[in-house]
């Protein structure tokens, strides 16, 4: 099991710094995120940082962007990184797609497979001078004259991870994906449970199996050395799981952990206005249950131990502070390693 790490920076001129100091802290990969700032445009500084460690989008929305646009900035950031890095691509949901970024959302399981044929059929006619002709349902690569080729890459293919929550989405990574972004708010039970045979499902339908994807997520923890550090974390995930649960595409985490009722109540909520009241509907089962509760020498341990056959790399959803000592996360990814 791989340990990586978000980026979390507050312009672009920090992030060569952060790169070389997470890849020097023993980190396996660092991923980018498109919240506040565009996801690729970080990646580029950090191929130019680093050295060994995996670089990849968790994740760039893929509805926002064509796919040829997507294949030419993905292609640039696996030249520049020397084949390290991932695409991990994300649907967002029908109302950040169509009013946020003013582009079309219907059946997004089907978009996000054409999608992704469409981009390997760039990649192709780029690596292999292949004739560009991809008719998909909802996109199309008919044209390449010269000028807009870049040729071949010595780089190596791009691996492609799609993120998803509901079984139809998993279907669909599993079936044209080489790797899967898990939602930070899941259960161990609806990994197994859900996720993990959605994605089998798919992927028997391209000859594979899901132990042949790479399943990546971040993960909710709940840690302190006092009790005042602990209840800090408590309730800042209490807030995640309060926000991310409020939509109703992530409903069903909670109603097969037994909490679909909350799940109701937070929407309205949030439909209300009342985003302070919705931390305490959190229960601590089902915090338990999202998050991985330890002290933290014992984290790197229940971290292993709580996704082990689940998932392949895993990274804490909160970000490494600037002023934290380095030997401190030296120490927890040496743990992390030993706890194997």
């Amino acid at each position: 099991m791989k340990l990586d790490v978000k980026l979390k920076f507050a312009h672009l001129g920090e992030v060569p710094a952060l790169a070389e100091r997470y890849e020097a802290l023993g980190f396996d990969g660092i991923w980018s995120s498109e919240t506040a700032h565009d996801p690729f445009l970080p990646l580029a500084l950090a191929a130019a940082h680093t050295s060994r460690a995996a670089l990849g989008t968790d994740l760039a929305v893929a509805f926002a962007r064509s796919p040829f646009a997507v294949a030419m900035a993905a292609r640039d950031l696996q030249d520049a990184s020397g084949g390290r890095f991932r695409l991990g691509l994300g649907t967002q949901v029908r109302a950040h797609v169509e009013r946020r970024f003013s582009m079309p959302f219907d059946r997004p399981a089907a978009r996000i497979k054409d999608y992704v044929r469409c981009l390997r059929a760039v990649w192709d006619a780029f690596q292999h001078g292949t004739r560009p002709a991809y008719e998909g349902e909802f996109y199309r690569f008919t044209l390449l004259i010269p000028f807009f080729d870049p040729g071949p890459s010595a780089a190596g293919p791009i691996p492609v991870y799609l993120a998803g929550v509901n079984p139809a989405m998993c279907r669909a990574a599993g079936e044209v994906a080489d790797g899967f972004l898990c939602h930070p708010l899941h259960t161990s039970a609806y990994l197994r449970d859900v996720v993990r045979p959605a994605l089998d499902a798919g992927a028997r339908l391209q000859g594979k199996r899901v132990d042949d994807l790479d399943l990546y997520s971040m993960v909710f923890v709940v840690s302190g050395e006092t009790e005042a550090e602990r209840e800090r974390a408590a309730g800042e995930v209490r807030r995640q799981i309060a926000f991310y649960a409020s939509t109703p595409n992530y409903r069903a985490v909670l109603e097969h952990a037994g909490h679909g009722g909350i799940a109701r109540e937070l929407s309205r909520l949030a439909r209300s206005g009342g985003w302070e009241r919705m931390p305490a509907l959190i229960p601590d089962d089902l915090l338990a249950q999202v998050a991985c509760v330890a002290p933290p020498a014992a984290l790197p341990g229940a971290l292993r131990a709580r996704y082990a056959g689940l998932l392949d790399r895993v990274t804490l959803y909160l970000h490494v502070p600037a002023d934290d000592p380095d030997g401190r996360w030296r120490a927890f990814v040496s743990a992390f390693r030993q706890a194997a």
